[in-house]
């Protein structure tokens, strides 16, 4: 709303609906004329603008004799380069995105401007990254591919046969909410393993980070591993664990924040100040231009999501007794105790137990930040156990980290 008028109130009128087609019909060419295709910004704005018009008569007829219309050019198109170019395949991306921009002028024509947008940009999107898509596609392993499809398949096919009420005498346990949050976890490490296996040469600035919404401790023990005995490495092995301990607390905000967004503010300063005074400190002692390869294996399996779901739903259950019997003391301690091992669950456990209604805001901020410190906490004593050397350097800038935290989430809390 702007200024109590809402703007799209200007696009309702069919003159603007034709236009708006139009419009986003060349965007969509625009990328097909740069690549010199035999359909380029013209016939794109043609077809999205024929959609409009054909929806906006409201005969439904016209509308699937226009779309049959499309999909024959379509087809055609598509023999006519593979005969001419003569090339092992059919090239149909060009007649793929001919059917979508019929679909865009056809989503204008309703009135869903913003989904209209929203697949035009997702579309040029595609088009445009075809070489990243292809290598990233290529750059994966055959077991990382089937790892990610059994997930895929997992999780969309489970998720709606779980019952969407609590199902334990605590009224903590969501089936719904629990296998959600696996899979949000897990989808967020996977993004990450596949930026560090594309990125990861080029600094332990990249691998500290995104290694850290991986697997923060992996990333630690890599870097004290290659530490140990090694002077010339001790600030870019410190810089590298803090920067994987602000990776894992950002990870913990955005979980907090996609999930409970009311909890979003709370939550997001302290641990926003984490990150920040993490990737900051790890800046300013670093020299960052000594490349590495840390050895991730993907989180994004079933037997790591199982895994990991099971650890959660054992933390889920434990908190709900706690807070029962001890109140949110019980829970906190829960949550502390949770992180030793994994900040992720704790994170998870705060989340399911507010949304299941068993704890208020305040708590549940109090556990997400007792379980982030004690991940923090115990990943001094991790690599301390490797190379002793790091010891002081990495307790004294965790604590800082654990107290800025603090400081930034107390005055939140009070209020």
């Amino acid at each position: 709303m702007i200024g109590g008028v809402d703007p799209f109130v200007y696009l309702e009128t069919n003159v603007a609906k034709l236009v708006l087609a139009t419009a986003l019909g060349m965007f969509l060419g625009l990328e097909r004329e740069w690549s010199q295709k035999s359909a380029g910004i013209r016939t794109f704005a043609l077809i999205s603008l024929a959609a409009a018009v054909f929806s906006l008569v409201g005969e439904p007829g016209l509308l699937v004799v226009g779309g049959v219309l499309v999909v024959a050019s379509a087809v055609l198109l598509a023999v006519r380069s593979f005969v001419e170019a003569d090339v092992d395949g059919l090239s149909l991306t060009t007649s793929a995105s001919m059917l979508v921009a019929y679909g865009v002028g056809v989503l204008v024509a309703a009135g869903l401007f913003i989904e209209s947008v929203t697949v035009a940009v997702l579309s040029s999107l595609l088009l445009v990254l075809k070489r990243e898509l292809h290598a990233f596609a290529w750059g994966l392993s055959r077991q990382e591919v089937r790892s990610a499809v059994e997930f895929t398949i997992l999780a969309f096919v489970v998720f709606p046969l779980l019952p969407a009420e609590t199902v334990d005498p605590w009224g903590a346990v969501q089936p719904r909410l629990v296998w959600s949050l696996v899979v949000a976890v897990s989808a967020i490490g996977f993004v990450n393993y596949v930026l560090v296996k594309r990125y990861q040469g080029r600094g332990y600035a990249v691998t500290g980070f995104f290694g850290g919404l991986v697997n923060s401790t992996a990333v630690v023990a890599e870097m004290a591993k290659r530490a140990k005995g090694r002077a010339d490495l001790g600030d870019i092995a410190v810089g590298s664990i803090l920067l994987a301990n602000a990776a894992m607390a950002f990870r913990n905000a955005a979980v907090v924040a996609v999930f409970v967004p009311e909890a979003a503010l709370v939550v997001g300063v302290p641990l926003g100040a984490i990150t920040v005074a993490g990737v900051g400190v790890a800046v300013w002692r670093s020299d960052w231009r000594t490349t590495m390869e840390a050895e991730l294996t993907s989180p994004f399996s079933l037997g790591n999501a199982l895994t990991f779901g099971a650890l959660f739903l054992l933390v889920l259950l434990a908190s709900a007794v706690a807070e029962e019997s001890f109140g949110a003391s019980g829970f906190i301690v829960t949550s502390f105790l949770a992180g030793l091992v994994s900040s992720g669950t704790s994170t998870t456990t705060a989340v399911s137990l507010l949304g299941t209604g068993q704890i208020g805001v305040e708590t549940a901020v109090a556990g997400v930040i007792a379980g982030t410190a004690a991940s923090v906490l115990i990943k001094t004593v991790f690599a301390a156990s490797i190379a002793r050397e790091l010891v002081r350097p990495v307790f004294l800038w965790n604590l800082l980290l654990i107290a800025v935290g603090v400081l930034a989430g107390v005055p939140l809390l009070l209020l």
